[in-house]
């Protein structure tokens, strides 16, 4: 029987006792990826093409090559041999923007190797009927690097159709590390990236040092989707210079040493090289992080390291002090993208950085202005608000006020019975009024809850949906006559699961819109495996395709796929993903395009050492296949983890 993906539970699949079984040579030749024999081609009438021979290099288990053009050999009949599995009746968006439309999908040897009106037989066959099949969005700025050691799904991004992923963005990094410094890395991951200390201590086997070793262990760690992973310049400044990185600028024979090491993480696999000069990255010590503190000598030493390679991305977190300080960011930001010619990436954009009336317009300004002096330049764009989360099983603004962290430091059943007392009431309503008032400097990493700003009550929201038309706690508050502060604590006795919202920077959706719409930016940033119990931003994907296509119809959903699979794809130079075509890897997600967007928020103790972290999932989508398996069924994760580790184009790795 052929079952249709969302008419029941869990996905129907059939399977074809007729399909017949390959060996591993068989499998390899249908997929295109490995041939030893030559293979004669079609020849048209009048054509003296001769035959031609292909031979292809096969591929580690658990690893990619990338940026090599994808093999389109396979174009061939496989009803002989059959499919691995075969998608049928789907819609298709192919990623390139161009028009959807109706085929199936054959998929082998981890590719797809036939599109249209596909005949072959296959061991499996899903019905796509009234679904969407795209390739599988990409997100290129994340902190998986300690998660990618006890996750094998890759969540929360995985719900969301991401079946690739970048890490050690902005200089955060887990290598190289010497074994002394592991805990004091895993405090400054939870100073700057809110990823808990006590769970990357329980959940990180940590036999690595140097970055090769640390992408041979991804290489071998079973995962549910792709990932790639930077040099992060912290990380290699604190390797080298010891506490000097933290308080001195690199001597020459420190630059010579970091030079070496990024020449060597390029050929090793790395994506690229990353760094940060935003003053919201500090240590546990409240002070700068290594990256803050080289000078932009040091940064031109390092990125020209990779010129010499012509390999390797440069991204970095900028500065969002704003006034001359951020202009001179910019400014020499842009230097270093015309000297050395290799790709740069920045951000978020956002509503508040620098400081002029509109500063976003400004950086998309910025990113037309050095395409112009011959730069390769991109500016990260979030799809919504970045967003602070509060709840009483989480955090609260007002943790860290002495009143308010002796009841949070209660059992939850005691923190509600104080709660509902009347005089504990009035002096946690009182301590209030002892906060900071809000300014306009954006609280990232941990200071968001170690130094916190008063709320703004007009913008933070009670959230009881998705769809953004909640009610404020101003709004509440007139409506009740009482203060926020209590409006805050009766929403979470009547219900401790209830959850807030504050957008921090880009509030504006039109605002949003601007930067999405700009043709260098890039439709990424969810930040995915840090903030973890502070902010959710790995559903942007499905926040796309809910909001901006269904609810705003401000992209179609041939532009929005585009701008999360083919355009990061280019950007990150992923040569053989990003698109549905033949000989692309088979990286796909199935989704109803009527239903799809994000879940509501929850908090779950599901980290190694039983920390806390938001989790959000995802509604209709039906189907995630990554390199050829199946491995999210409704949601539904099937067990299978043929997720690769992605080594960049400056690779020497042996790939044969």
């Amino acid at each position: 029987m052929n079952v249709r993906i969302g008419e029941l539970p869990r996905m129907g699949f059939r399977t074809l006792e007729a399909a017949p079984r390959m060996d591993e040579d068989a499998w390899a030749r249908h997929a295109g990826l490995r041939s030893t024999v030559s293979r004669g081609l079609r020849r048209q009438p009048g054509s003296r093409r001769a035959a031609r021979r292909v031979s292809l290099r096969a591929l580690h288990p658990g690893e990619a090559a990338m940026n090599r053009a994808p093999d389109r050999s396979s174009r061939v009949r496989c009803s002989a041999m059959g499919l691995a599995l075969l998608i049928r009746n789907g819609t298709i968006v192919d990623g390139s923007g161009a028009a959807r439309y109706r085929g199936d999908v054959g998929i082998a040897g981890g590719r797809v190797v036939e599109v249209g009106r596909v005949a072959s037989v296959a061991e499996r066959t899903i019905d796509a009927d009234g679904l969407i099949v795209a390739p599988g969005f990409i997100d290129g700025h994340t902190h998986m690097d300690a998660q990618v050691a006890w996750d094998r799904l890759g969540s929360c991004s995985c719900w969301h159709g991401v079946t690739t992923v970048i890490m050690s963005n902005c200089g955060f990094a887990l290598a190289p590390c010497r074994p002394k410094e592991r805990e004091w890395f895993a405090r400054c991951l939870t100073a700057v990236e809110d990823i808990p200390t006590e769970a990357m201590l329980a959940g990180i086997d940590w036999t690595w040092e140097s970055f090769p070793e640390y992408l041979a262990t991804v290489q071998r760690l079973p995962k549910a989707i792709n990932y790639g992973a930077y040099l992060g310049h912290s990380a290699l400044r604190m390797y080298v210079m010891g506490e000097r990185a933290l308080t001195e600028k690199a001597r020459e024979d420190d630059l010579t040493a970091m030079v070496a090491m990024v020449k060597e993480a390029i050929r090793s696999g790395a994506m690229g090289f990353s760094s940060s000069r935003a003053t919201t990255h500090v240590t546990p010590d409240n002070t700068p992080v290594a990256s803050r503190i080289a000078d932009w000598a040091e940064i031109d030493r390092l990125v020209g390291a990779m010129a010499e390679l012509n390999a390797g991305i440069f991204q970095i977190g900028p500065d969002i002090s704003g006034g001359e300080a951020q202009r001179r960011f910019f400014a020499r930001l842009k230097q270093v993208a015309v000297a050395t010619r290799r790709p740069v990436m920045f951000g978020a954009i956002s509503s508040l950085q620098g400081d002029k009336p509109n500063p976003w317009t400004y950086q998309l300004e910025y990113l037309d202005d050095c395409a112009a002096a011959g730069a390769t330049m991109w500016g990260q764009a979030t799809t919504r608000s970045i967003n602070a989360i509060f709840s009483l099983k989480s955090y609260l603004p007002f943790d860290v006020l002495p009143a308010w962290r002796a009841l949070r430091e209660l059992p939850l059943a005691e923190q509600k019975r104080r709660l509902a007392d009347p005089a504990t009431r009035r002096q946690l309503v009182a301590a209030e009024a002892t906060m900071k008032p809000r300014d306009n400097v954006m609280q990232g990493g941990g200071a968001a809850t170690t130094d916190p700003r008063k709320p703004d009550y007009e913008n933070l929201y009670a959230m009881k949906g998705v769809d953004w038309d909640d009610p404020t706690i101003a709004q509440l508050s007139a409506q009740r006559g009482v203060h926020p502060v209590e409006v805050i604590i009766d929403l979470t006795l009547q219900n401790e699961n209830q959850i807030f919202v504050q957008p921090l920077v880009n509030e504006h959706p039109d605002h949003v819109l601007g930067m999405l719409r700009h043709p260098r930016t890039l439709a990424t940033f969810s930040d995915s495996g840090a903030h973890v119990c502070q902010e959710m931003g790995s559903s942007l994907q499905t926040h796309m395709l809910s909001y901006w296509v269904r609810a705003r119809q401000a992209f179609t959903l041939e532009q929005a796929i585009r701008k999360l699979t083919f355009d990061n794809a280019s950007a990150w130079e992923l040569g053989d993903r990003g698109l549905l075509r033949v000989g692309y890897r088979a990286d796909l997600v199935l989704f109803d395009e009527g239903r799809v967007k994000p879940a509501m928020p929850t908090v779950e103790t599901d980290l190694p050492g039983g920390a806390r972290r938001l989790v959000q999932k995802a509604e209709g989508i039906a189907a995630t296949i990554v390199n050829g398996q199946v491995t999210l069924e409704n949601g539904q994760s099937t067990g299978a983890t043929p997720g690769a580790l992605l080594r960049g184009p400056g690779s020497i790795v042996p790939v044969a």
